[in-house]
């Protein structure tokens, strides 16, 4: 319940905090905050009833979002169209602007763009580019695509500051083949948003791209495969009723298990390689992590790649835990289905207060079952539910996870980088009861908590039915993670 509260008090302030930023960017800031009003609000109105022991079933929670997407998306088409007049009306006022300075000679207007006395004296000397590469990435900016102002540098390339005049997508694409036309492949081009929220063009060399795997990483994940297929066995040897390195002769009791796990382990990962494929991004091995408790807690997989805009890094992070959750909950729905009196596992009923989905589901399939003491289950309701719960585990908002790519494509990198702190925050208060919590937010503090580098057109934002599927996501991954309270759980008959 404590847990609940928190959550919604967090949501309540984000909402808070981004109306009052929204406000001085006039109707587009507030139709972009009613936006992340009406996605939150089917979370709100669920976990607000539900933290006051009122219930509202699966059905009433789709209808929800159902119209919560077509409110939202009918709001991003409105949203869109005040945002193009506004360019429109910026555009002309640059023009009316430029018409009405004097006119430089013709051969200036070609050159003015890669003045040497636009790059300040005491900055130029720290620019790592060469001089001559530096003039010819100069060159490729001009008044209809991005008006540069300023180099200065950053790492090993530079920033340049300046106006764009088009489309972030386009403008991007072109100076991106003027770059490789001009220099080949030994630069990348990013258009990133600056401190100031500017579109800002940064250069860097091809050789910050990200690094592949090396053979002792790839040894390192072998290791750590080996070491998940022990703890599996290990938990399947407990739910079994024995201890695995006493009995180790009985380990093919535990095998199912192993098997189960690694369908929706397996499922996960070909869910990210099949996007990643068809996107032309390389990815890194899984490295499995494992735990005593449950056999493991999913993966961590790496871009070796750079990501052409925040659509494509979407649609990568959402499609491992798409593939797990759905493998997960058709072997969920099947066990419980082909549960009966005499099935090979045993359930203390209490279990099925551990989650709001599961319950639900189990409490529709299994009707008066759940009041028994125990209830009897087919393996694969087990090895859903723990699919189930390492797929949730992986959707937690938080750095690389895949929640936290997920949030960084939807909503940017600094609100990614809030989210992170207050899952953190949250993982630390839910540690007081749950020890498990501690393992996940040392996950995070020592892998996991750095975002993702910024994609080459890390401004253009994914489209709304992206936004709408991300928050489904995390929606369901809530529900999975979010137990019942014991007042509710005894209305909706689950427990002895």
């Amino acid at each position: 319940m404590a847990t609940t509260g928190l959550i919604l008090l967090a949501a309540i302030a984000i909402l808070v905090w981004g109306y009052r930023r929204a406000l001085p960017y006039g109707t587009i800031g507030i139709l972009a905050w009613l936006q992340s009003v009406v996605l939150m609000a089917p979370w709100l109105l669920f976990f607000g009833l539900f933290a006051v022991g009122v219930y509202i079933n699966l059905a009433g929670v789709l209808v929800l979002l159902l119209v919560s997407t077509g409110i939202y998306i009918y709001l991003g088409r409105r949203l869109r169209t005040l945002g193009q007049a506004a360019f429109i009306a910026e555009q002309t006022a640059n023009a009316l602007k430029a018409d009405a300075a004097p006119s430089p000679e013709p051969e200036t207007i070609a050159e003015a763009p890669v003045a040497p006395a636009e790059v300040k004296p005491e900055e130029a000397a720290k620019i790592v580019i060469p001089a001559e590469d530096l003039a010819k990435i100069e060159g490729i900016f001009g008044i209809d695509t991005y008006f540069r102002t300023e180099t200065i540098p950053y790492d090993q390339g530079a920033i340049f500051r300046g106006n764009l005049r088009g489309n972030p997508a386009e403008t991007r694409a072109r100076l991106s083949a003027l770059l490789t036309e001009r220099l080949g492949d030994r630069y990348r081009l990013f258009l990133v948003e600056s401190l100031e929220k500017k579109p800002t063009v940064v250069v860097l060399p091809a050789s910050m791209d990200p690094a592949k795997t090396t053979p002792t990483q790839w040894a390192i994940a072998g290791v750590l495969g080996l070491a998940t297929v022990f703890t599996s066995l290990e938990a399947g040897a407990m739910l079994q009723g024995f201890d695995l390195v006493q009995e180790f002769s009985r380990w093919t009791a535990a095998l199912p298990l192993v098997l189960g796990l690694l369908v929706v382990l397996v499922s996960h990962e070909i869910g990210h390689w099949v996007l990643a494929r068809r996107h032309g991004v390389r990815l890194s091995p899984p490295y499995l992590l494992p735990t005593w408790q449950i056999g493991s807690f999913g993966s961590l997989t790496r871009f070796e790649s750079l990501l052409a805009n925040r659509s494509v890094l979407f649609d990568i992070a959402l499609a491992g835990p798409a593939a797990g959750g759905l493998v997960s909950l058709g072997m969920l729905v099947t066990g419980l289905v082909l549960s009966h009196p005499g099935s090979l596992f045993q359930l203390p009923s209490t279990f099925f207060q551990g989650s709001v989905l599961v319950g639900t589901l189990a409490k529709a399939v299994l009707g008066s079952a759940l009041q028994e003491p125990l209830v009897d289950v087919h393996p694969l309701t087990v090895f859903g539910w723990l699919g189930l719960v390492i797929t949730a585990l992986n959707l937690m908002p938080a750095g690389q996870l895949d929640g936290g790519r997920i949030v960084q494509a939807i909503y940017g990198r600094k609100t990614a980088g809030r989210t992170t702190v207050i899952t953190l925050i949250l993982l630390a208060l839910v540690t007081l009861a749950n020890p498990l919590a501690l393992y996940w937010a040392a996950i995070i503090l020592i892998l996991q908590r750095n975002l993702e580098r910024p994609c080459l057109d890390d401004i253009t934002e994914p489209d709304d039915a992206r936004a709408a599927l991300g928050l489904l996501a995390l929606f369901l991954a809530l529900a999975v993670l979010m137990p019942l309270t014991p007042s509710l759980a005894g209305r909706l008959g689950i427990g002895g």
